[in-house]
């Protein structure tokens, strides 16, 4: 499963949430009245009356009119007097797109108001206004006080003629008029301020407005489906895209109760959780299954969250989710590839381990034992030789499937690669249990097969190994049931074998092993080889994969493949694997020195990077080598593993990350769960495995595994490299699919350090890529 990143999602429904009660309680309590309207015109489109749509309670208090006397009806039919100079200076600003403003006498209130028109969408406008009759009533008094003032003039002329008669009443006429002309002044400075203030208010309501239009548009133009709810968990709202992915329109669910789009894959203490953590935490995110309106079951990636009040009261619920429907689906595909057998649509090498383990616990709990056998069919090598692989894939088939029918239900079959297979059988309460399945197995893989009227047989060496009684873990199991395979080949073949006490042969040459490399450790017989990792499309030459090599005194140059895995999960592993980290620091600390800045890849087993001290002891290497930057070396491990415990391994390459350290995931492909290894790892680089891409010109099924691994690298936005790249053929393939990095033989075989400098300076991408 995807993890997808909704931190977006979530932020945008919380800012709509609090700009929509908001912008409501602005637009209830607004002093400003508001009225929205649409053009009417008549057959020559010209504007011939306008519908009242919505007004606020403003609206109301200030034309003493209910909304529901108006909203809905045309200006003629509630005013048939008006004017028909406002209808067309209405239609002049649905046109022009351009506000005006002005001052409306309302002959049958009796009052006046302070008007903003301005354009809304395409046929609609509105209106803001004020009442502005105290304003009118003011300026009446100032004009009243000026017409007193220039009585007071008058008077005080009369008053001049007099004057020698007359002191005493000159002087309180005086003092008079200054009394006036300082009220007068104190009503003028009044007048200003009010006019202030309404321009401030203005400028404020036009700001409001325009906020609650891009909420509005946020809420409707989002690809996630919101839907809002109140406090009761009642849908009150919903966008576009719920309806387009739940098939539902807001009549079908508003009023409604979200559990209407339940599918009933989720058991009632999923729901008990979810709204656990909604009304503890306040919010909840994670996957659901949920049903459209026809039916069909789909999951999301859902996140509620619960909008508070100021007193932290709730006043909504506001859901986000992405229907995740394709991702599900390509996880489905890509794990199927991953995990069954192209050809026969067995069970393959991975899911066998992964049911192996699962078998066995089961038996211990019960107290029963299982058998593995390993098969090995004989002849099939001639039947390839002779009719061609065509016809040999074809017997395959059909070998399997008997073979397969030949078992227990509750029994496997996997095909582990070629003509070998392996069966496990479960639920033994003793080994001898066993054989009337062996003999149906012998049965069936011998019988013959025609294929275009060519009768084909071969036949099956069969080895056998017991659990508990020959090994406690499931890959000594499988190396004991081929062993004992080779004693039934040897035996005549068509027969099976089981693993007896020769087999502790090969532990003690195992032990044996184990000492000659601790020897040869001490006596530094061990060297290293480079092999090359280039950008085919640039030439450039991005780093080296380290390979170690045994330089044995007398069978020469041995390569890993020979000696590493008799010491995987042996102590000696790791002062090997640290050895091979100290070396290649030192080496590209050697190369810096000379001008050459490549970054070195180090393989680094399953076992090594399950220590709990790993992470410490490979700072302790880094800071023995502090001229090295430790982005330079990057660790190379399995995808298979981190099967055990995807959580430890994380956690280990996370403390590595930090102290500068680089991933790779090697053979990708090959792991039980690569998405979601993809997902929880910290791994910059993905390598592609070599099986895949050596067959990915002829095989198409390698192909499309190949074409995913490349498509998932780039939505997880990863690095991809392909490894054994054989031929011309193969990168021109890779780089048409869009994977640039590669190596192998067709680019340049592991080589001595000595080496790297003359090939780096010399090496060239082919012409074809």
């Amino acid at each position: 499963m995807v993890k997808i990143d909704t931190s977006d999602i979530k932020d945008k429904a919380l800012l709509l949430s609090s700009l929509e009660r908001k912008y409501q309680y602005l637009f209830d309590h607004m002093a400003e009245g508001f009225a929205l309207c649409e053009i009417i015109c008549d057959e020559k489109n010209i504007p011939c009356d306008y519908r009242i749509l919505e007004v606020n309670k403003a609206y109301e208090k200030q034309t003493d009119i209910e909304a529901n006397a108006i909203v809905g009806k045309t200006v003629l039919e509630f005013y048939p007097g008006i004017e028909k100079y406002w209808i067309k200076m209405y239609g002049d600003i649905d046109f022009t797109k351009e506000s005006r403003s002005f001052i409306y006498f309302n002959h049958n209130t009796g009052r006046y108001y302070d008007t903003s028109a301005f354009p809304y969408e395409n046929g609609q406008f509105a209106l803001l206004f004020k009442d502005i009759t105290e304003q009118k009533q003011l300026e009446q008094e100032n004009n009243d006080a000026n017409e007193e003032k220039q009585k007071r003039a008058d008077e005080l002329g009369l008053a001049n003629i007099e004057l020698a008669f007359q002191n005493k009443e000159k002087d309180k006429r005086a003092d008079e008029l200054i009394l006036a002309n300082i009220e007068l002044a104190f009503q003028n400075k009044e007048k200003d301020k009010r006019a202030d203030e309404l321009i401030l208010a203005n400028e404020e309501k036009e700001r409001l407005f325009q906020k609650l239009k891009r909420a509005a548009s946020v809420f409707s133009s989002a690809h996630e489906s919101i839907m809002i709810t109140d406090s009761a968990a009642t849908i009150t709202e919903v966008n576009d895209a719920f309806s387009y992915i739940t098939g539902y329109s807001p009549d079908d669910v508003l009023g409604k109760n979200p559990r209407i789009l339940q599918s009933g894959r989720q058991s009632p203490e999923f729901y008990v959780e979810m709204w656990d953590s909604i009304l503890t935490k306040g919010h909840w995110h994670g996957e659901i299954w949920n049903r459209r309106k026809n039916g069909d079951i789909y999951p999301e990636m859902m996140t509620i969250s619960a909008v508070k009040s100021d007193t932290d009261l709730v006043q909504h619920y506001i859901s986000v989710s992405t229907d995740i429907t394709d991702i599900k689906t390509y996880q489905g595909q890509l794990e199927h590839i991953a995990h069954f057998d192209s050809l026969t649509n067995l069970p393959n090498r991975v899911l066998l381990a992964d049911r192996l383990r699962q078998a066995m616990m089961q038996c211990q709990r019960r107290n029963l034992s299982l058998s593995v056998a390993f098969l090995d069919l004989d002849g099939f090598k001639e039947v390839n030789d002779l009719h061609g692989h065509n016809l040999g894939d074809e017997l395959l088939v059909a070998v399997s499937q008997r073979m397969k029918d030949a078992l227990r239900e509750g029994d496997t079959l996997a095909r582990i690669g070629g003509d070998e297979f392996i069966a496990v059988m479960i639920d033994l309460e003793k080994p001898e249990d066993s054989e009337p399945v062996l003999e149906r197995l012998l049965k069936s893989a011998a019988y013959p097969i025609t294929v275009n009227d060519i009768e084909m047989q071969v036949s099956a060496s069969i080895g056998v190994a017991f659990y508990p009684q020959n090994g406690v873990t499931a890959d000594q199991l499988m190396r004991r049931s081929d062993q004992a395979m080779y004693g039934a080949k040897q035996a005549g073949k068509n027969r099976y074998h089981h693993f007896d006490i020769e087999q502790d042969n090969a532990v003690k040459i195992q032990l044996e092993n184990i000492d000659n490399i601790r020897s040869a450790l001490d006596r530094g017989e061990f060297v290293m080889h480079f092999q090359p990792k280039v950008n085919m499309r640039t030439s450039e030459v991005i780093g080296v994969e380290a390979l170690i090599r045994w330089q044995h005194p007398v069978r020469g140059l041995i390569p890993s493949l020979k000696f590493l895995s008799a010491i995987d999960g042996h102590a000696i592993s790791l002062e090997m694997g640290e050895w091979v980290i100290g070396a290649a620091l030192s080496q590209i600390s050697q190369w810096r020195s000379i001008g050459i800045n490549l970054p070195i890849s180090v393989n680094i087993t399953a076992y090594q990077l399950q220590q709990d001290n790993f992470a410490k002891r490979l700072a302790v290497l880094l800071s023995a080598h502090p001229e090295v930057p430790p982005h330079r070396l990057e660790l190379e491990i399995l995808e298979t593993s981190v099967l055990s415990d995807i959580n430890r391994v994380s956690a280990t390459m996370n403390a590595c990350h930090d102290l500068g350290v680089r991933f790779a995931l090697d053979d990708f492909g090959t792991g039980y769960s690569s998405l979601n290894h993809l997902r929880h790892l910290p791994a910059h680089m993905i390598k592609i495995d070599q099986s895949f891409v050596r067959d990915m010109l002829d095989d198409a099924d390698d192909l499309a595994i190949v074409k995913g691994v490349v498509g998932l690298a780039k939505a997880f936005q990863r690095d991809v490299i392909a490894e054994g790249v054989e031929t011309i053929s193969h990168g021109v393939a890779l780089l048409q699919l869009g994977c640039e990095l590669a190596q192998g033989y067709a680019i340049a075989r592991p080589m001595p350090a000595d080496d790297i400098p003359e090939w780096v300076s010399n090496w060239k991408a082919d012409d074809s890529w």
